[in-house]
C-alpha cells in the first residue's frame, strides 16, 4: 500500500497552535473542492496518452458536470445572495465565477487542439461559411425539406411577450428589420431532435475516402434564417444558452400526494430563475442587453464562449465506429459460481456462501438474472426492492412486472426525488402501480438512497430470505461505466434486518436497532463514529490503527473532526475520495497522518468501502452512503458488513491496496486543497487496468 503523505508536504501552522479542530481554515470550501474535481476530469481530456475519442468523451462529461454545478450549487449560492445580501456570500459567488471562467477558457483552448487532432484522424468539423456553393446547396436543401418544418420562430414585441427559453436549450437571438425600418427581436430554438453535428452522408453528400465530415446544426439554421423571416432583413443573429435553477424545495410535510407534488415541482422547474447565460464573445452589446434585461441577470451571470456553445454535445462523436481512437473493448466477467443454469442453481450458489461482485469488472448480469429467476421461480413468494436511478428500458422493472404476473407479492420503493431522474422514476412508478405492484414513493423528509433487494422463498417447510445489497444503482447501463461493489447473501440476520428496513420504508416502524446493518438516519452515524473511536483507542494504547475509507464525497464536519482526532492519536488514515473533499490533509499536528487520493480514470469511481483494522480483527463495510450531512441525516442509507474472511482480504489487498498504489489515475491532495498526480517512482500501476486483468 502507498505510504501516508505520499506526494505531499505537511503544512506548518503558526507557533501559537494548537489550532482548534473546528477552525474554519481546516475545512476546505465545498464548491471549490467540486471544481477541483472537475479539473481532474478535465485532466483526463488533456492527457495525450488517452485515446482521442476518449479525450472527447471526458471533455463532454466536463461540460455536462458544469451544467449540473450551475443548476444546483450556483443556484443555491444565488438564492443565498438574494435572500441575505451578505457581502461574504457575494464574494464567494464571484470567486467561484472566476474559477469557472478559467475552466471554460482552458476547456475551449483544449477543444481547438482536439479539433485539429480530429481532423488529422479523418474526423473533420467544417464551418458552414467555408463550404463550397455546391455543398451549401445540398445542406440548404436538407434544411428546407427536413429542418425548416420543425422550427418555430418566436417574436418579441408589445403584443407578444418574451418567449420562454427552456433550460439547457440552444437558441438563436435575432434582430430583424421590416420594410418600414422597425427593428424587432426574435428567437429560434435549435432543435434537439436532430444531431448537433450533421454528417455529410446524412444530407446526401459523398465524403472523401477515410473521412467523416460534420457541420454544426446551429450554423446551418443561422445561414437559412432568411427562409424563416421572408421579406425581413436579418441584422444580427447569435447563439445563446441558459441554465436554470433546478434546486427546488418540495413541501413534503404539506403534501397530500407526493407523486402529484413532485410532478408539479418539475413543471415549476421549467420556469425557475436563469443562473447562467452563455453567449459567444462577439455578441453585440445591444442584443446581450436584451437577453440580460429579460432574464434579469447580473453581469456575473454572463459567460462568454470562444467556440460552439454547449460542448457536452461532442459526446456524439463517441458513437463513431473508430476503434483505433477508443479504449480497447472490455468484457465484464461472470464469476464461475454464478454461471448457473436455472433458479435452483442461483439460490444454491447464494446459500453456499456470500458472493461479492466488483463491477464493472464482474458483470452486473448476475444481479439482473437473480431478479429474473426470482420472478419465474414457483417457490418465490415475494420480491422487495428500492429503486433510485433505474434508467430507460429497464430489465429490472420488466422482471418485477413478470413477478407480479406470476402471482408474487412485489413491493417497490421508487425514489421520486432522485435529482434529474424524477421524470423517469415517475413513469416507472406509474407503470408498476398500474400492474398492481405495491409502490411506495419515498419517505417524508428523506430520500431513500440505499440499494437493496429482498427475495423471500419457500424451501420445504422453511422460509428463506435472499438479499442483494450494493453501492450502485439497479441500472445495467451505468453498471458498465461505474465502479461499484455488491453482495448476494442468504445470511439470516441480514435478511431479518432487510425485512425490518422494508417495514420501515413501506409502513410505520420505530425500529432503530439492527442486527448487522448500519442504517441512516437511524444508527449509522453513532455506529460509524464508535468504530473510528475504537481505532483511536487502539492507537492510544500504542497498537497499530488504520482506517481506509473509499467514497465519492467527504463533507460532514463531525466526521472530518473525528478523522483529525484519529490522525492526532496516531491512526493511519488513507482516504480515497473521488470528488468533493472538505478535509485538509497534511497539516502538521492535525492531519499529518492523513492522505487523500482521488482516482479519476476510465471508469467513474462510485463504490463506498470502509475499512477498520480493529486490532487485527479487520472489519469492512460497503454501502450507499458517503460521509456527507445529507447522507447521514437526510437519506435512508445502508452500510453492510463483509463477513467472509476471503472477501475482506480481497477488498483490503486487491481492491483498496491497488487503488492506494495507483500511479496512473491517482491525484494526491495537498494541504492547500490542490491536487498533484501521483508520480511515485517504480512500476506504473493503473488500478482500472489491473481490475480488468490487463
Amino acid at each position: 500500500m502507498a505510504s501516508v503523505s505520499q506526494g505531499q508536504e505537511p503544512m506548518e501552522l503558526p507557533e501559537h497552535s494548537p489550532t482548534p479542530l473546528d477552525s474554519p481554515n481546516l475545512y476546505l470550501d465545498r464548491e471549490m473542492s467540486v471544481l477541483a474535481f472537475q479539473r481532474r476530469v478535465f485532466g483526463e481530456a488533456q492527457n495525450p496518452g488517452t485515446p482521442l475519442l476518449e479525450r472527447i468523451k471526458f471533455l463532454s462529461i466536463l461540460f455536462s458536470n458544469l451544467d449540473e454545478f450551475f443548476m444546483v450549487r450556483v443556484a443555491l449560492l444565488n438564492q443565498k445572495v438574494d435572500s441575505t445580501n451578505d457581502p461574504a456570500a457575494t464574494e464567494h459567488l464571484e470567486r467561484i465565477g472566476d474559477e469557472l471562467r478559467r475552466l471554460f477558457a482552458d476547456a475551449y483552448d483544449l477543444w481547438r487542439t482536439l479539433e485539429t487532432e480530429l481532423a488529422q484522424s479523418g474526423i473533420v468539423l467544417r464551418e458552414y461559411a467555408r463550404l463550397s456553393d455546391a455543398e451549401k446547396h445540398v445542406f440548404d436543401t436538407y434544411f428546407q425539406e427536413v429542418v425548416l418544418p420543425v422550427l418555430t420562430p418566436l417574436a418579441f414585441d408589445p403584443g407578444r411577450p418574451f418567449p420562454h427559453i427552456s433550460n439547457l436549450s440552444l437558441n438563436l437571438a435575432i434582430i430583424v428589420r421590416d420594410q418600414r425600418g422597425a427593428k424587432r427581436f426574435a428567437r429560434v430554438k435549435i432543435p434537439d431532435t436532430f444531431p448537433a453535428l450533421l454528417n455529410w452522408s446524412e444530407v446526401g453528400l459523398t465524403e472523401p475516402a477515410g473521412q467523416q465530415t460534420f457541420v454544426w446544426m446551429e450554423q446551418l439554421v443561422q445561414a437559412n434564417l432568411h427562409r424563416l423571416f421572408p421579406g425581413l432583413e436579418i441584422l444580427e443573429a447569435y447563439t445563446f444558452r441558459v441554465t436554470r435553477d433546478a434546486e427546488y424545495e418540495i413541501q413534503e410535510l404539506e403534501s397530500d400526494d407526493l407523486l402529484e407534488t413532485i410532478e408539479e415541482a418539475l413543471r415549476q422547474r421549467r420556469f425557475r430563475d436563469v443562473v447562467q447565460l452563455q453567449v459567444p464573445r462577439e455578441i453585440s452589446p445591444g442584443l446581450l442587453e436584451v437577453l440580460r434585461e429579460n432574464f434579469e441577470l447580473h453581469p456575473r451571470d454572463v459567460y462568454y464562449v470562444d467556440g460552439p456553445l454547449d460542448l457536452s454535445r461532442i459526446k456524439q462523436l463517441g458513437g463513431l465506429e473508430r476503434a483505433d481512437l477508443k479504449d480497447a473493448p472490455f468484457q465484464p466477467q461472470i464469476p464461475a459460481i454464478l454461471r448457473i443454469r436455472d433458479h435452483e442453481d442461483m439460490f444454491a450458489a447464494i446459500r453456499n456462501r456470500d458472493i461479492l461482485l466488483h463491477h464493472p469488472f464482474d458483470s452486473f448480469q448476475p444481479v439482473v438474472e437473480f431478479l429474473r429467476l426470482a420472478a419465474i421461480d414457483p417457490d418465490v413468494l415475494a420480491i422487495k426492492i428500492t429503486l433510485y436511478r433505474v434508467g430507460r428500458n429497464s430489465p429490472i422493472v420488466e422482471h418485477l412486472l413478470t413477478a407480479m404476473e406470476n402471482g408474487k407479492q412485489v413491493a417497490v420503493l421508487v425514489e421520486l426525488k432522485a435529482r434529474f431522474d424524477e421524470e423517469s422514476n415517475i413513469e416507472w412508478a406509474k407503470a408498476l402501480e398500474a400492474a398492481g405492484v405495491h409502490v411506495v414513493y419515498g419517505l417524508v423528509g428523506l430520500k431513500v438512497h440505499c440499494k437493496v433487494a429482498l427475495v423471500v422463498r419457500r424451501e420445504g417447510s422453511k422460509i428463506r430470505r435472499y438479499v442483494h445489497l450494493g453501492t450502485g444503482n439497479y441500472n445495467p447501463v451505468t453498471a458498465r461505466l461505474y465502479t461499484d461493489v455488491s453482495l448476494m447473501t442468504a445470511d439470516e440476520k441480514i435478511g431479518a434486518d432487510v425485512t425490518d428496513l422494508f417495514n420501515h420504508v413501506t409502513g410505520y416502524s420505530a425500529q432503530k436497532n439492527f442486527r448487522k446493518l448500519l442504517v441512516a438516519p437511524l444508527n449509522l452515524r453513532p455506529e460509524f463514529e464508535a468504530r473510528i473511536r475504537r481505532e483511536i483507542a487502539f492507537a492510544q494504547r500504542g497498537e497499530k490503527a488504520h482506517l481506509i475509507f473509499k467514497m465519492n464525497s467527504l463533507e460532514d464536519p463531525s466526521m472530518i473532526r473525528l478523522l483529525y482526532e484519529a490522525s492526532q492519536a496516531g491512526v493511519r488514515v488513507d482516504l480515497l475520495v473521488r470528488g468533493l473533499c472538505c478535509l485538509r490533509p497534511g497539516v502538521a499536528g492535525i492531519s499529518d497522518n492523513i492522505q487523500v487520493i482521488s482516482i479519476v480514470g476510465r471508469f467513474l469511481e462510485h463504490s463506498r468501502i470502509y475499512y477498520f483494522l480493529n486490532g487485527g480483527a479487520e472489519e469492512i463495510y460497503l454501502g450507499s452512503a458517503d460521509l456527507m450531512v445529507r447522507n447521514l441525516e437526510r437519506r435512508v442509507e445502508v452500510l453492510f458488513p463483509m463477513q467472509d474472511r476471503r472477501q475482506i482480504v480481497r477488498l483490503r489487498t486487491d481492491v483498496l491496496g491497488t487503488y492506494l498504489a495507483d500511479t496512473r489515475n491517482a491525484h494526491v491532495m495537498q494541504a492547500s486543497g490542490d491536487y498533484v498526480k501521483n508520480l511515485s517512482a517504480g512500476t506504473m500501476v493503473d488500478s482500472h487496468q489491473h481490475f480488468m486483468g490487463l
